[in-house]
């Protein structure tokens, strides 16, 4: 069979057994247990001569939606063949012939990451006067080129720290407030961390003047991220030159997955709900 590279879509839910996805020494990830089924099925041997790459990486308890990864292949490709390997917390649901050098991670022309806050709005609203006004206001100055240096977590080996940040929203659904950040690339930790001063200054925990003085660079401004729970990365766009082919029972197996942990999820809200009233008898 003609050696030829597929690029692949797929999912993960960032849980406790994960370390993030990127592999790392004795510890499981969400590579880890990719790298594992495409072995386990012989779709790769080696991992270097496979050119097995992704796209983007995340902290652990980040999840996933439309992430990517490609690698080279030699045999003939069935998704669920490589599904039927995978623990149900990942799974790939698409597929594209790409050409042979291609990098998913470099040749990708939009990032687009989900925040959904923790608590509920209204649960925030019993302790805070949430502005959103203000919130939006904010999320429309960081669209555009600017230094995130203090939107990020500080690495050694990261020299550029000016991004463009194509698009933030924020919205309120089913009374959950969800933010979407679209960009070609994402500094370490910067989605978090916007999200972090964006609600602090919704909650009036710092001013309009402290929120613009994160903008500068030459003032070193630390503080701790928003939790890592509610964030998804949502979707990795390409040129229209790459088409994605949806493999239909790895979908499916992807919204029974989903439907099923809601269910469940459901049930124990409604439980926690219903121990917190007082009418016995």
């Amino acid at each position: 069979m003609e050696t030829r590279r597929y690029m692949f879509k797929f999912y993960y839910i960032g849980t406790k057994n994960f370390h993030g996805s990127q592999r790392q020494l004795d510890l499981l990830t969400i590579e880890d247990c990719l790298l594992k089924a495409l072995k386990k099925r012989n779709y790769i041997s080696d991992i270097a001569a496979s050119g097995f790459e992704v796209a983007s990486r995340t902290d652990r308890f980040v999840s996933a939606r439309g992430a990517t990864f490609s690698f080279i292949i030699k045999k003939k490709l069935f998704l669920m063949e490589i599904n039927s390997t995978l623990p149900k917390q990942i799974g790939i649901w698409a597929w594209a012939e790409v050409p042979i050098d291609f990098l998913s991670r470099y040749n990708a022309i939009l990032r687009h990451y989900k925040y959904i806050v923790p608590k509920s709005l209204s649960a925030l609203q019993k302790n805070f006067n949430i502005n959103f006004k203000i919130m939006q206001n904010a999320c429309k100055e960081l669209e555009g080129t600017h230094d995130f240096v203090n939107f990020s977590k500080r690495e050694k080996n990261e020299k550029k720290t000016i991004r463009d940040m194509k698009s933030v929203n924020i919205t309120i659904k089913d009374d959950y407030i969800v933010f979407d950040f679209k960009s070609r690339a994402f500094l370490r930790q910067q989605v978090r961390r916007m999200v972090k001063k964006i609600l602090e200054l919704g909650m009036g925990e710092i001013t309009r003047e402290e929120f613009t003085e994160l903008f500068n660079p030459k003032k070193m401004i630390s503080f701790q991220p928003a939790e890592p729970q509610g964030l998804i990365l949502w979707d990795i766009k390409f040129n229209e030159k790459i088409k994605f082919i949806i493999d239909l029972k790895s979908k499916k197996r992807m919204d029974k997955y989903f439907k099923e942990q809601e269910i469940n999820f459901g049930l124990k809200h409604r439980l926690f709900r219903t121990l917190q009233q007082d009418n016995f008898g």
